[in-house]
Parts: C-alpha cells; structure tokens; sequence
C-alpha cells in the first residue's frame, strides 16, 4: 500500500445522515441531513449506462477518501458540488482508525 499524501483531500464534501419522515400515507420518507463537512479525495472508478423503462441513466461509481470518523454509517451519502453520493461500503484500509475509504454510487438521469 502506497503512503497517503493529505494533499490530496483537496474537495470539500458533506456527510449526510439519512432521516426518516413519516409520508402522511402509512409509510415513511427518507431524507438526509447534514452531519459534518470534512475533506476528502475522490476518485472516479466506473461509469456506466443504465437503461430504464422511461429513459437511459448514467450510473458513476466514486472510491472517496476521507480521515476516520467512527460516527459514519452504511445507508450515509455525501454531498459534493450539488451531486450527492450514496455509500455503499466502507473500510479502514490499514486499520489503523485514520483514514475510511467509501466506496460510493451517484446516478444521473
């Protein structure tokens, strides 16, 4: 494993808690809200078309780095320049509780 340059968490992303919100119908809605503006690195890692019934969508994978905070969660996203990221899977790479890797879905309509 290569050495982690903090240079390179240079993009400033919102990590984003999911909130559930009664829909007024039985059910619930989900939203997010803020819950700490950190640095990170993001890394493209995959595009890919996904066709839908209705309309082609466009579905990006991201590998973002960011320091360790024990307080994020799977079902979390990030928000970074209006996009927003949905984690899908994290880790600590060297276990050494400073660095957390997400790995990361935005899809694009």
């Amino acid at each position: 494993m290569r050495p982690f340059e903090p240079g390179r968490l240079r993009h400033r992303v919102t990590v984003l808690r999911p909130v559930s919100m009664p829909d007024g119908a039985g059910g619930v809605a989900v939203s997010f809200t803020p819950l700490a503006a950190v640095w990170a690195a993001i890394e493209p890692v995959k595009a890919a078309e996904d066709a839908g019934p209705d309309r082609p969508a466009t579905r990006l994978t991201h590998r973002v780095t960011i320091r360790y905070r024990a307080d994020v969660e799977g079902g979390m996203a990030l928000s970074h320049r209006g996009r927003t990221l949905r984690i899908t899977a994290m880790r600590d790479p060297d276990e050494g509780r400073r660095l957390l890797t997400l790995d990361c879905v935005e899809e694009r309509r």
